[in-house]
């Protein structure tokens, strides 16, 4: 466990902990409802923890709590959180490079704990993988830092919502709330011109794709945007390889 350590002490991690630090409330709001609802949907306390703990994943968590109150097949809760969680396969094939170094099992980790918001900051950071082993410790103490201070943010309102199950009115807003965190989410994200017509894309399918059952205007979009994506990005480097021929 030296690394543990080494990361914890390095100050890349408090420097990642203060640059998350200004988006925790945002992230605990959205956590205390998501812990919220769990509980009004008719979970137990047993399985809101456990969803809580194990799947750590607000907008899959969200996505599938209608549709196991709705009694829906496994394979469409399996199916919507995949495709709402495709984004993480984006995120982590641009942090390959960031931690190829590293043991499988650490890698794991990472992986796990490295949500939106701490790719987001990450990235913002460090553009570019260190080339050097003491710019490697640098780069994974603050991610560390950063996913620590996520972490904590969602898992304890989270908790905090299960556990306050129906005493929190819902006249608070904290759907609202949630809401704002991903848009800020996705405005930070969407930093190319290709980002802001897949997000434009995906947003016009959900509307349109509405009426469909259990929620699979979510994954009608998500497939939606990313085949018309696929398509303009081949677009777009057609001139290119006939140049190259």
């Amino acid at each position: 466990m030296f690394f543990l350590r080494s990361v914890h002490r390095h100050p890349e991690f408090r420097l990642g902990m203060r640059a998350t630090a200004a988006v925790a409330p945002g992230l605990a709001a959205w956590g205390l409802m998501t812990g919220v609802a769990m509980v009004n949907s008719g979970m137990s306390v047993v399985e809101a923890v456990a969803m809580t703990v194990l799947v750590y994943a607000g907008s899959s968590q969200l996505a599938a709590i209608p549709l196991i109150v709705a009694g829906a097949p496994a394979w469409v809760i399996w199916a919507t959180g995949f495709c709402v969680n495709l984004r993480f396969v984006v995120f982590s094939l641009h942090l390959r490079d960031y931690l190829m170094y590293m043991p499988r099992w650490r890698r794991l980790v990472n992986g796990f704990l490295t949500a939106d918001l701490s790719y987001a900051v990450f990235t913002a950071r460090f553009p570019q993988p260190a080339a050097d082993d003491a710019g490697r410790h640098a780069q994974e103490s603050f991610l560390a830092g950063n996913y620590f201070v996520t972490w904590c943010a969602w898992t304890g309102a989270s908790l905090a919502g299960v556990a306050l199950g129906h005493a929190i009115p819902s006249a608070w807003g904290l759907g609202f709330a949630g809401v704002l965190c991903l848009v800020g989410i996705l405005c930070s994200l969407a930093n190319t011109p290709l980002r802001v017509v897949a997000g434009g894309i995906a947003g016009v399918a959900a509307v349109a794709a509405y009426a469909l059952p259990l929620k699979l205007n979510i994954v009608a979009a998500i497939a939606v945007a990313v085949l018309a994506c696929i398509w303009l990005e081949n677009r777009r480097l057609l001139p290119t390889r006939e140049k190259a021929a």
